[in-house]
Order: structure tokens, then C-alpha cells, then sequence
């Protein structure tokens, strides 16, 4: 980067233009696009790249579409080379080829940005599309045969040539779509988006000369490598050891799938090693190199200094290596399926890397949160005669515990990491013939600990559609549980059934099922995993729990050895001591919470 001596007001100004630049990309898609997912829910990430491929600017969006991108700039810079010109924007979606992407429903849109004829920078707009082709629509459906499979593959592809759409391969792409007019929607205003971005670098570049801004960007990259590797040091050297299962891969029914991880810490270095984890799969869990990479990235970044977290760009990275054995479920070959990779092995590379690091800094130990319990409902809404598919972020529980702080309650899944948010009911309701019938918190279905995980969700809707079919690939959590750390219990198990003439049908994770009119969908969706022994917790707050209806008198007494009056709600506190005192001499035995 630039070698300009910088002021740090102005340092601080570049970069924070830099950030805000990104987050009105995502605003421009929230306020243009149709898509449900990505207009309401906001499954759409944004950044900025160097033409070297540095990361520079990633505040918002969800580390598998944004934190690989790396990967995918280089990649572009070798395909095309001296062909990258001014005006000209490329479309990928492939996870092979050179796309480097997670699963094949989300399209990124990248363009050059040039001043004084000389490259400077890319930026990103990738979102999760309506459609994309493939046997079902949404791409988190088991027992494809291969990638193609799951939809149509998009190689890195000249999308505009100095500033003129190329119409007719926009076109093919968009036959090949359930959903083309709203996918066409959908891309210009991604491509606005990207368009916004270089009119304001450049106007950037303007204010403050080229010069001045490279130097202020590598500036922010050396100062932010600085106080990650100061973060490192904090971690007492040594290895420490992760482990996560998906349920299964969705051919092969009911056999976990095991993603491990070693993380070695030596001096200001750390070194995630995937070696061990599973084969990759038949089914279509399986995660290519840059995604996994991004889980890990993101995962690592959760056990630092909060105080960074406006501030990590490739200077993050580079104390950091993240290995994958090739051929492996983290890093698969061509043509393996990925649909389900964001979620299912997604989340597991997230929780076997914070399971090593709870072990390393117990003082920034982070547990798993709630499994995501997101299914794809295909199917005909009787009031305009049109197909539909449904998915949603709204039947999730809630996040994982930290060490001093309760899970938050309500958040999305852990690899969203909050950038994707429930959809608000009307809304729902208006766009899609399912009426909700309740949408609540329930007691005692989350990790217990000092810091418990926030709560699990009880969720149910009726199908007011046709009949149809319900994918239940981007799910999981039926058998393998969160883990807790520092001594904290894990998440429970949870549960989908469709309810039918009054009888329950249980749903699992990776499954495809007929739906019918008038079907009850129920989902019971657990918090999140404890840190800490749930019998230091502090009596006020287990108080708290039990009149927030949060935590039963029942469980406030057997696990969290609290007396509480079952009228008053006080807590006894000399019942309370002595019963801390009693479990102290026993010691207390790790639990498997109930489904």
C-alpha cells in the first residue's frame, strides 16, 4: 500500500469512509431489492478489496459470502489479467472455477475500481438469491447428484465491458431461474450497489489524492495486524483441540459428520489445522477451502478484543493460516454438492475452532449458540396463483454464552453472526400464505451455566398454501448438541414436526417431505450452550430468569442450586448456600439437557 506520511485524523477518516461506503451498499439492496431473504432478512454482504486482493473494508455481512473473497480477486486478476478495464463488472457464483464461493444461491457481483487509469480496488455486492436453478429451488436440498445438480454454475463472468450490459448473458442466466424477473430485480440493484461504491472511492480519491489514501489503507491494514498479533501473545502457546458433527449429510441418513480442528499458538502466530475432519461427502454438506477459511476467520476474530471489531481487514488475516486437507469435508474436490455448506459444516468449522480457543483463553470463551432450524417450503399461494418459496431466519433460538454475558436472545445463526435478522410477521404473513400461531421463549431449553445461553423458541405456523414440499436441509441440531465451555452445559437438542389431523410427524435435519394444506409446521429451536458452571451463577440473576419465565423453580433449584419461593419468586438465600455448599462436597455431573 501507500508509503504517504498520514495524520491519524485523517487516517481515521479515510477508513471510516471506507466503512460507511460499504454499509450504504447494503442499505441500497435493503431499500431496491424483492427478494424476501435478502431485502427483509438481509442475507447480502458488501466490501472492499485492493487490486492485490487485501481485504480492506468488511463491516457487515456474513463471513462465508465476504471473508474468502481474497481468494476470488485473485483469482479474477489471473483469469482475465490485462482485460480488466474500467466499467467492467463480474458475476460468480461458482465454488469451483475460480469462484471460490460457498453454494451456488449466492451471486456476487464484483467491480474494478480504477482512478488515473491505474486499478486500485474491487468491491462486492453477493446476496442470497430467490433462485438458482436445480432440482429444488433455494439449494439446501439433499441428494443432488453433483453441483450442477443444485443449479446453474457461473464461472467468473463479464457481466458489463467498459460500462455495457451484456444483455444476452444475463438473459441466459436469468432463464435459467424460477424467479427471472425478481432475480433481475434483485441483480441491478446489487449492481447499483457496486456502482455507489466506486462513485464514492473515487470521490474519495478526489478529496484526498491517491496518494493519501493507499497510505491510509495500509496504514489501518499494519495497525490492525499489530494489535491482532498482540492478541495472539495473549494466548499461552501450545495446541488446543475442536470438534463438531452435522447430523448427518443427508444421503447418508443419521451418521455424523465430524469436522476437528488443532490450533497452534506459537509467539503472535496461530495456525488452525483441519486435518482429521471427515471425507468430503456425498451429500451436500460439503464446504470448499475459502469458505471454511472464512468460519474459521470469523470464529478466531470472536475470541479477541471487542474493541477491534470495527477494524479487521487483511491485517487479521495475516498472522493467521488456515489449513484444509484436500478431498476433505472442508475442503472439497469438484463436483461435490455444497448447498447446505454455509449452515451444516458451516457452523461446525465455527464451533470446533471456539471450542479449541474456550480452551486456550477461558476468559474470552465463547459457547455454541442454537442450531440453525431453517427449512425451504416450495409450493402455490392461492391468493395470486403464483409458486413460492418460503425460508427464514425466524425459527431460530438463540446464541451461545460468553464468558461475563448471557447468550443474546433471538439472534440469528452463529454463521450470520448477527447480519441476517428475523422478518417481521406481517410482512410474513402478506408475502406468503403461512399464518403464525406462535412465536414465543421457552423455559428451560438452553445451556445452563454461570452465563446461561439465551433462550430457545418455540415456533409454529399453518400452511394456508397448497400442497407442496419442504426441504429441511438448512437445519440441524436434532442429535448433536452445542458444545458448553469452561464448565457450561451444552445447547438441547431440538425438534421440527409437521403436525397433521392432530398428529405429530417428526421432521429431521436433511430431509425432503411432502406438505399438505392446512399442515401445522412446529418447530421447537434450542438456545444457545453455558459457559461456566451453572451453580456460581448468581442467585439475582437466576431470580430474574424464573420471573421472566426463563428458567423453571424446578431447574433453578436442581441445576442452578437456587431456593426460590414458589409464591414470592424471593430467592432463600440460606436454603440457597446450603445447597451450593451440599453440591460443592458432591460435585456436579456434566447433564445432557432434554430435547
Amino acid at each position: 500500500m501507500g508509503k504517504a506520511s498520514v495524520d491519524a485524523t485523517t487516517v481515521a477518516t479515510v477508513w471510516h469512509g471506507m466503512q460507511t461506503i460499504c454499509k450504504e451498499m447494503r442499505f441500497i439492496v435493503d431499500r431496491t431489492a424483492q427478494n424476501y431473504l435478502i431485502a427483509q432478512l438481509h442475507d447480502v454482504s458488501v466490501g472492499i478489496w485492493g487490486a492485490d486482493g487485501s481485504t480492506i473494508a468488511v463491516p457487515v455481512g456474513l463471513p462465508v459470502q465476504f471473508l474468502g473473497t481474497q481468494f476470488a480477486v485473485l483469482e479474477l486478476i489471473k483469469k482475465f489479467g490485462d482485460d480488466i478495464k474500467p466499467g467492467d463488472l463480474f458475476l460468480t457464483n461458482d465454488p469451483y472455477h475460480g469462484g471460490h464461493n460457498c453454494h451456488l444461491p449466492d451471486w456476487g457481483f464484483f467491480r474494478p475500481i480504477f482512478y488515473e487509469d491505474e486499478l486500485l480496488f474491487f468491491t462486492l455486492c453477493r446476496a442470497h438469491q430467490q433462485d438458482t436453478g436445480g432440482a429444488f429451488p433455494g439449494g439446501y436440498f439433499p441428494d443432488g447428484y453433483d453441483i450442477h445438480a443444485e443449479g446453474i454454475c457461473i464461472p467468473p463472468t463479464k457481466v458489463y465491458e467498459e460500462g455495457v450490459e451484456q444483455t444476452s448473458i444475463l438473459e441466459l442466466l436469468w432463464n435459467n431461474v424460477r424467479w427471472p424477473e425478481g432475480t433481475k430485480i434483485d441483480n441491478y440493484a446489487m449492481i447499483g450497489a457496486t456502482k455507489m461504491s466506486e462513485k464514492r472511492i473515487i470521490g474519495l480519491l478526489d478529496r484526498y489524492g491517491k496518494e493519501t489514501v493507499m497510505a491510509c489503507v495500509g496504514e489501518m491494514l499494519n495497525r490492525t495486524e499489530r494489535a491482532v498479533r498482540k492478541e495472539i501473545r495473549k494466548i499461552p502457546d501450545g495446541t488446543y483441540h475442536g470438534a463438531s458433527a452435522t447430523d448427518d449429510d443427508g444421503s447418508v441418513l443419521d451418521v455424523p459428520v465430524w469436522v476437528r480442528v488443532a490450533v497452534t499458538v506459537k509467539g503472535d502466530k496461530m495456525t488452525l489445522d483441519f486435518e482429521g475432519s471427515d471425507p468430503q461427502q456425498q451429500g451436500f454438506i460439503n464446504s470448499v477451502h475459502a469458505t471454511t477459511y472464512a468460519n474459521a476467520i470469523a470464529a478466531v476474530v470472536l475470541c479477541f478484543d471487542p474493541a477491534l471489531s470495527d477494524y479487521h481487514n487483511q491485517g487479521t488475516m495475516k498472522p493467521i493460516t488456515v489449513k484444509t486437507p484436500e478431498g476433505s469435508v472442508v475442503n472439497c474436490a469438484y463436483p461435490a454438492t455444497t448447498g447446505a455448506s454455509p449452515v451444516n459444516v458451516g457452523i461446525q468449522v465455527m464451533e470446533a475452532v471456539l471450542e479449541a480457543l474456550s480452551k486456550a483463553r477461558p476468559d474470552r470463551a465463547v459457547a455454541s449458540w442454537g442450531k440453525h432450524r431453517g427449512d425451504y417450503v416450495f409450493a402455490v399461494d392461492p391468493r395470486t396463483g403464483e409458486r413460492y418459496v418460503r425460508t427464514s431466519f425466524d425459527y431460530d433460538g438463540s446464541a451461545g454464552a460468553v464468558w461475563g454475558y448471557d447468550g443474546y436472545q433471538g439472534v440469528s445463526t452463529l454463521t450470520a453472526m448477527g447480519a441476517c435478522n428475523r422478518g417481521d410477521v406481517e410482512e410474513m404473513e402478506a408475502r406468503l400464505p403461512w399464518h403464525l400461531t406462535k412465536y414465543e421463549m421457552v423455559a428451560d431449553f438452553t445451556g445452563a451455566g454461570r452465563w446461561r445461553g439465551g433462550p430457545g423458541v418455540h415456533w409454529e405456523a399453518v400452511n394456508e398454501g397448497s400442497d407442496g414440499q419442504v426441504s429441511t436441509g438448512s437445519s440441524d441440531g436434532d442429535e448433536v448438541m452445542g458444545f458448553g465451555a469452561v464448565g457450561g452445559d451444552p445447547s438441547p437438542q431440538s425438534r421440527t414436526y409437521l403436525v397433521r389431523d392432530g398428529k405429530e410427524i417428526r421432521l429431521k435435519p436433511h430431509r425432503r417431505v411432502v406438505i399438505k394444506t392446512g399442515d401445522i409446521m412446529r418447530k421447537y429451536s434450542s438456545g444457545g450452550g453455558g459457559v461456566g458452571n451453572a451453580a456460581k451463577r448468581d442467585p439475582r440473576m437466576v431470580q430474574e430468569d424464573v420471573e421472566n419465565e426463563l428458567v423453571s423453580i424446578e431447574q433453578a433449584k436442581s441445576i442452578y442450586k437456587v431456593v426460590i419461593d414458589p409464591k414470592t419468586l424471593a430467592v432463600d438465600l440460606a436454603k440457597t448456600k446450603k445447597l451450593r455448599t451440599k453440591s460443592r462436597k458432591k460435585g456436579t455431573k456434566k447433564r445432557r439437557p432434554a430435547a
